[in-house]
């Protein structure tokens, strides 16, 4: 798979995380700043530029959009890596600050999905993924809770190697029985028969 990391501009102070060597790196406006304190230069600068702390930088090209528009910066970015071929896209320092950008970025993750691509959150307590119909594998991870959550009304599913398990069972998204659960074995397996799935790992 290609790899594209974008950075984007949730509050972040301890988050240093630095992406693949082959990866292609997005910053969605106040990422830069994140790139900067790292020492990376991205391949990339996206947004309206209405949040960056700095001086608009030269040492990149630079793709400039309006502040009015219909898409969020990390949306133009993740646009902008999938017409670039990537299909695994991390969103990092996504989680935090604005509980509506937080939002919006899991359903940025749910449009990464629906043209067939993997994608992530993180942040720094946490990670996100969202998953279809299908089997996906999750690695044990000691120090975070692993929560599973419905994005669509229902969603048929069967949970394996959690303390709480599941049996194709109907998770409805107005009750919150898959917060908290932890990995047990060295993974855990989730199948989806039918509908959307969040998957988050939140830090104990």
């Amino acid at each position: 798979m290609k790899s594209c990391w974008i950075y984007c501009g949730a509050p972040t102070e301890n988050l240093i995380i630095k992406p693949p060597d082959d990866a292609f790196i997005i910053a969605a406006d106040r990422g830069y700043n994140i790139l900067e304190r790292i020492g990376i230069t991205p391949n990339l600068l996206i947004g309206d530029f209405d949040s960056i702390t700095d001086i608009i930088p030269d040492n990149c090209p630079i793709i400039s959009a309006p502040t009015e528009k219909d898409d969020t910066d990390t949306m133009l970015a993740v646009k902008k890596a999938l017409s670039l071929g990537y299909d695994d896209i991390a969103l990092i320092a996504s989680i935090g600050g604005r509980l509506d950008h937080t939002f919006a970025n899991i359903q940025t993750l749910a449009y990464i999905s629906s043209n067939g691509c993997k994608g992530r959150l993180v942040g720094e307590n946490d990670l996100v993924y969202f998953c279809e119909k299908g089997e996906f594998i999750f690695p044990k991870i000691d120090s975070m809770y692993f929560s599973v959550f419905s994005y669509t009304t229902e969603s048929q599913i069967s949970l394996i190697g959690t303390k709480y398990t599941l049996n194709n069972y109907c998770l409805s998204n107005k009750f919150p029985l898959g917060v908290s659960n932890e990995i047990i074995d060295n993974e855990a397996i989730i199948k989806i028969k039918d509908g959307k799935i969040i998957i988050i790992f939140s830090k104990k």
